[in-house]
Order: C-alpha cells, then sequence, then structure tokens
C-alpha cells in the first residue's frame, strides 16, 4: 500500500526529472558550428519556443561559457521557457576560431557571425538581445537585415562609449584607455582595475563568483585578444545606423549603473524609431546579476505580449524554511537592541549562504527565512552552511526542506509545497537539517546520507510523511 508521502515523492520525483530534462540542456548544452567565411562559429541553442531569441553579449568577453554558472544558468533558463535562445561566440572568442595574425574584431566581422548562426539554425526571422557591446551588433544586423528581424532588445548598451562633443554622456577617452590597459594587462596583477567592482557591484564579494568570473574569463580569451575586445567594447561608434533601424525596440538600463549613465540608453531611444525606454532597478551591468526579474519580465512581455512570471505561475522548485531556536527567549533576555544586533548578523550570514549557493530569498520570518532553489542538492549544503554559520554566532537554527509545485505570486510563492517544508522544519531538531523523503529519493545516487527520523503527521498536510535529519 502506498502512503500520502509516498505518492507525493513519486510525483514530484516525475516531475523534477521533466524538469531536470530541461536543466540538464541548459547546463550542457551541445556546442555546434556555423562556417562564418573561413572560420568556424561555435553555438549552443536551448528551448523550443516559438520564437528565436539571439542573445548577443551579456556584458562582458564571457559569451556562452556561462552553463556553470548558477546566476547565469537561471537567467537563460527563463529565456529559453518563452524562446528557442540561439548563443554563439564571436570569431576570436572562447569556443570559435581565432583571428589571423595582426586581424582586429569589429562589429561588422561579428554581425557576420551572428547572421552565419542564424543560417545554420535555419532561423528566417528572429528578435536580437543586445547586452553592452553586443548592442552595436544587434544594432548593425537590424538595420542591414530588417526582413530577418523582428525585434530588437537592448540592455545597458550605447551607441558609443566615449565622450564626444555632442555626445556628453560618454565617458573621457583617457579612461577608457585607463580601463581597458589596466583589466587585459595580467603583469599588473592586484594593481589593474576590479572590473568585476563596476560590472557586478553586487556579486564582486562572492568568492565563488570571483573564482568563476576569472576562469571563465581566461578560457574566452588570452591577455592580447582580451585587450583587443575591450578595446572594441570602448572604441565603437553606430550612432550612423540608429536612423536605419526600423524593427521593434525595447531600450533598458538599470538606474543606478556604476559606469554607463542614463543619457546613453536615452539617446538610443530618441534615434531609433519607436524605441520603448524601460529603466530597471540596480547597479549591474551584467544582465544576469542583480535583480532580473524585471528585466526578465519586460523581455517577456515585448516579445510575447503576456508576462510569464505573473500571479498564480506554477513551478518546481525546493523550498527551505529555517528558525532561530528559542529566539523569543533569546530576545527576552539580551534585550531589543542586542536582539536586534544578533537579528542582523544572523541575516547577513544567511544572506552570504543563499548567494554562495545559488538560492533565492523569498522573505524573511522575523527569526529565520524562506528561499528556493532549483535543485536539492544546493538546498541542503546551502542548510548546512546555514547551521554552521549561526552556530559560530552563538545560536542554532532548524532548517526543513521540501521539494514540490509552488504558486508564484509576485515576488511571493504559495502552496502545499511551502507548508510542508514549514513543517519539516519545525520538527528538525537545533542545529539540524531535515529532509522529506521526496528529496531522500531525488538525490539517491548523489553521495549525501541521510538518518531516518520516523514518520510524523505534519499539521494542516494530508496522510503521513517520513523525515529525515541530513548527515553532515
Amino acid at each position: 500500500m502506498v502512503r500520502r508521502g509516498d505518492e507525493a515523492s513519486i510525483g514530484a520525483i516525475g516531475t523534477y526529472r521533466r524538469t531536470a530534462v530541461f536543466s540538464a540542456l541548459v547546463e550542457g548544452a551541445k556546442t555546434q558550428y556555423a562556417k562564418s567565411g573561413d572560420r568556424f562559429i561555435g553555438y549552443r541553442v536551448l528551448g523550443d519556443g516559438p520564437i528565436d531569441l539571439l542573445a548577443l553579449n551579456n556584458g562582458s568577453n564571457i559569451w556562452i561559457d556561462r552553463d556553470d554558472e548558477p546566476h547565469w544558468a537561471r537567467f537563460d533558463r527563463r529565456l529559453a521557457s518563452f524562446a528557442r535562445l540561439i548563443r554563439f561566440d564571436p570569431s576570436g572568442v572562447g569556443l570559435s576560431d581565432p583571428l589571423g595574425g595582426g586581424e582586429l574584431p569589429t562589429v561588422e566581422l561579428w554581425t557576420q557571425d551572428a547572421l552565419a548562426v542564424l543560417n545554420a539554425v535555419e532561423s528566417e526571422h528572429a528578435a536580437l538581445l543586445g547586452v553592452s557591446d553586443g548592442g552595436p551588433v544587434a544594432m548593425l544586423l537590424s538595420a542591414m537585415y530588417p526582413e530577418r528581424i523582428s525585434a530588437l532588445v537592448l540592455m545597458n548598451s550605447s551607441a558609443r562609449m566615449a565622450r564626444d562633443d555632442d555626445y556628453p554622456c560618454g565617458i573621457p577617452q583617457h579612461l577608457l584607455d585607463r580601463f581597458v590597459n589596466s583589466v587585459s594587462d595580467p603583469a599588473r596583477g592586484d594593481d589593474g582595475v576590479d572590473d568585476l567592482a563596476l560590472l557586478a557591484p553586487s556579486l564582486a564579494g562572492d568568492p565563488e563568483f570571483q573564482r568563476w568570473w576569472k576562469s571563465a574569463g581566461e578560457r574566452s580569451a588570452g591577455p592580447t585578444m582580451a585587450k583587443a575586445l575591450d578595446a572594441l567594447a570602448t572604441g565603437f561608434d553606430v550612432r550612423g545606423i540608429l536612423p536605419l533601424i526600423s524593427v521593434p525596440t525595447l531600450v533598458m538600463y538599470r538606474a543606478d549603473h556604476v559606469f554607463m549613465r542614463p543619457g546613453h540608453a536615452h539617446y538610443l531611444a530618441e534615434h531609433i524609431a519607436g524605441a520603448k525606454l524601460v529603466e530597471l532597478p540596480g547597479r549591474d551591468h551584467l544582465a544576469y546579476v542583480g535583480d532580473t526579474e524585471p528585466l526578465l519580465d519586460e523581455v517577456e512581455e515585448f516579445l510575447t505580449g503576456t508576462r510569464g512570471g505573473t500571479d498564480a505561475e506554477r513551478v518546481l522548485a525546493t523550498i527551505l524554511f529555517t528558525d532561530i531556536v528559542d529566539s523569543t527567549k533569546r530576545a527576552s533576555t539580551a534585550g531589543d537592541r542586542l536582539w536586534r544586533d544578533e537579528l542582523d548578523n544572523h541575516d547577513r550570514m544567511a544572506a552570504r549562504q543563499l548567494q554562495r549557493f545559488g538560492g533565492r530569498q523569498v522573505k524573511s520570518t522575523g527569526d529565520g527565512l524562506l528561499a528556493t532553489f532549483d535543485g536539492p542538492a544546493r538546498a541542503i549544503q546551502c542548510g548546512l552552511a546555514i547551521c554552521d554559520g549561526a552556530r559560530q554566532l552563538g545560536m542554532e537554527v532548524r532548517v526543513g526542506i521540501h521539494t514540490g509545485e509552488v504558486e508564484r505570486r509576485g515576488a511571493d510563492i504559495a502552496g502545499i509545497g511551502v507548508h510542508i517544508a514549514a513543517r519539516v522544519q519545525s520538527c528538525a531538531e537545533p542545529g539540524e537539517v531535515w529532509v522529506s523523503r521526496t528529496l531522500t529519493d531525488l538525490l539517491t545516487g548523489s553521495g549525501m546520507t541521510f538518518a531516518d527520523r520516523g514518520e510524523y503527521t505534519l499539521k494542516g498536510v494530508p496522510g503521513t510523511w517520513q523525515l529525515f535529519m541530513v548527515e553532515g
């Protein structure tokens, strides 16, 4: 006889495996090659939506070498949920053939690479997503081949970077030259400009992201090519083609961007006929960093007419709840002011661990938090890290985790899966991470070990549920 908890576990496994197929597609997409002139251009295709969406850069020299970065993987999953997402490395970058001796990358060259990729995937009508110096490539492609382009989306991009008499929003040329020389000169080591602080300030202090950024950048281009790429990114000027763009255009920028002033986006919107201008919250240059939901909502609505992330969207998620043990007693003993300091220390620690393991904090529960993860393994690792961090702060927490369907309602989530995770957390012992049987079944063969804690009746949830403690 199958128990209620077992039925839910079996159902979640089926849903999880269907979702895992798509996650695997994102994380291990097959690299294919298009022919552009005498060079091979590496590209990858994700999803099978009705819209073709060609991504042109994402704010750095790293173009498609990104599937092991959780923030970028989540960003691409959302795009691929409503489109066939096409990504490629242009000539001289990453998986594509290098440039010949003395040859330098140009906007025109990369435009031909983009066209070659569209031909290879048999895309007759595609939307373009141009971020940073991918924007000029997208703009030129839109102006040259309007019959092939259905829409143009520009993010944190510009017609040029350098200041000019008739372009006052630009950056002085001597500062651009200093930036290029600094970030691409390996001899300068730690004395160079911290490009991560400029491009992704919200993740500049994350050691995991720092390591990935350095490794992916080195795989994308060596020092000489990196300098040429940075020179292209700071030296282009496509103002002359803006009046030739006739496709529907969305121009977006982040309001508190560290170095891209709003004037860049306003100039584009004023000089591209009918362009829509949207200001977004945040300061990160990289599109996939920071608060990405408003950006992705705008893109999806512009391209499809609807926002997939609106009320009552049902998705599979791993839900994590934490709770500080004896918080009421600790608050009365410590006093309001000291307890507030302790809570602040706890919240900062927990936020660091969520960022480290790719979690998304849904909300604070006063003496704990609710968060979601794309997969159960990361959630468990994060739960263990929060327990350890709390112990170092002189407190204990309980952690409960469950994988199931939830309803996304704006920034919040609801549904039976949320209730189950909350009840699992309430059963956990201080300093321990407890999970539902659903997670142990999903993680069979992962190497993680669990101690059976027996069957429980969870308040408000039908049937009995077998719960397990994660063994450190």
